[in-house]
């Protein structure tokens, strides 16, 4: 590392370390509070009740760490990176998908034999109170998203599709929030854990309309996106170059990406998360886009003037999380975006191997562009190309060492197709590179 850039990558990663602990700490002191106030509250009715009022503690309390979750707030995208963000998104997605099954069983289970009768009697007798009845629809739209989010489902949806699915979350919030207002009682035991229940409620909202619509809202109006050139890459793949006002005020780094909107020329729920496919430089920003999906085929018709809106920068999969001197950026088809950006990126100092993996050569987009960087800093690029079977296998581990000698001693960043990231993650656990030097970008993200 250089002098200039090595006190920013410091002070980078020791906030990093702080904001882990902080985060870590506000999950296990509310988790430890829910179980303090399902104390404080008492048993219900009986045992079958008892279970289902914590187990519905602990569904609000995960639908509000998923709420957090959703707001993308930027510590913990700093300190986590938005590929494992989103993972955690999936699984607390799925917590909540069995405490939905759970807590109201539990709790009808209870009062069928309070009532003393049948469990289907017992649904049909509490459907008919209202504050009941939200909590029994929120209930089936969150076990719908679930359902559609499953891979078998969401393979079979367009990216735009899945997206506009998630807007039910929202639903489901405000009749969660009114289901708690009217059944509520574990938190109601006093005021002390009114205020707690209903503090750690305000600020997840309040995280969420401020990270997913003040923010962007404020950062669009005073940067005011436009497109300044669209330029063909090769048939399916295009290039779109953005101006605006005060970018260096993005704090965009190489390697991030935005969430993009067109407005006008797609419709408003349409958005998709394209990286930067060349460094910030505070004048002008590039996303570089296959078209695939309906957002990303109809960027090449976009005029020039038109409207962008972008919510971010987000992502961690940047020059600032290195850990090691030298580094190895390994890149599949259109995964070669970001990639490509870090090669530019000033930060990412010492000793580059570039691997690029497409089925020919007449696939790899940018390649000029890639092969001039090299040249400039002096880096090896290696071009891996054919048709992926028995016989060859690109990223097995042996094919890795042979290419890399030292790859053990590099941070690796990886950024491609599912299988093939999946593929280079394994290889790299086989060959025993530490996990903190591995960065991969697999766009998992989840509305």
């Amino acid at each position: 590392m250089t002098t200039m850039t090595q006190p920013r990558v410091l002070a980078f990663r020791r906030s990093n370390r702080v904001a882990r602990v902080a985060i870590v700490a506000f999950i296990v002191l509310n988790l430890a509070a829910v179980q303090v106030m399902f104390a404080a509250a008492g048993p219900a009715h009986n045992l079958l009740g008892t279970i289902g009022r914590l187990l519905g503690l602990y569904l609000a309390l995960v639908m509000a760490f998923q709420l957090l979750l959703v707001a993308r707030l930027p510590m913990v995208d700093r300190a986590f990176g938005m590929d494992r963000l989103t993972s955690w998104h999936r699984w607390t997605g799925m917590t909540i998908f069995w405490l939905v099954l759970a807590h109201p069983t539990f709790v009808l289970l209870g009062f069928a034999r309070l009532d003393g009768i049948s469990f289907l009697d017992e649904v049909v007798n509490l459907a008919k109170q209202p504050p009941v009845l939200l909590g029994m629809i929120a209930a089936g739209l969150i076990l719908v998203i679930v359902t559609l989010s499953v891979r078998v489902a969401r393979r079979r949806l367009s990216y735009e599709t899945w997206h506009a699915i998630h807007f039910l979350l929202y639903v489901v919030v405000l009749l969660g929030v009114l289901h708690q207002v009217y059944e509520g009682t574990a938190f109601k035991v006093n005021l002390v854990t009114q205020a707690y229940w209903w503090g750690l409620w305000t600020f997840a909202l309040g995280s969420l309309l401020a990270g997913r619509l003040v923010v962007p809202l404020i950062r669009n109006s005073r940067h005011r996106l436009r497109v300044a050139a669209v330029v063909s890459e090769s048939d399916d793949t295009v290039s779109v170059h953005v101006t605006g006002r005060d970018l260096d005020r993005l704090h965009a780094r190489a390697g991030q990406f935005f969430l993009w909107r067109f407005p006008g020329y797609n419709k408003w729920w349409q958005v998709n998360p394209f990286s930067l496919s060349a460094a910030p430089n505070g004048r002008s920003l590039r996303l570089t886009a296959k078209g695939i999906g309906t957002t990303s085929a109809g960027l090449r018709d976009l005029p020039i003037g038109a409207k962008v809106y972008a919510e971010g920068p987000y992502g961690a999969f940047t020059a600032a999380h290195r850990t090691r001197g030298a580094t190895v950026l390994i890149a599949g088809g259109i995964g070669i975006t970001p990639i490509r950006a870090l090669l530019e990126d000033p930060d990412l100092t010492g000793h580059v191997v570039v691997l690029y993996r497409v089925r020919s050569a007449q696939d790899a987009v940018l390649l000029g562009e890639l092969r001039n960087l090299a040249d400039v800093r002096q880096a090896r690029l290696h071009l891996l190309t054919g048709r992926t079977g028995t016989d060859y296998q690109p990223f097995a581990p042996e094919r890795l060492l042979a290419l890399v000698p030292d790859i053990t001693a590099r941070d690796v960043y990886v950024c491609g197709p599912n299988p093939m990231t999946t593929s280079v993650l394994d290889s790299l656990r086989r060959l025993r590179v530490p996990s903190r030097q591995v960065h991969a970008e697999r766009f998992r993200l989840a509305g």
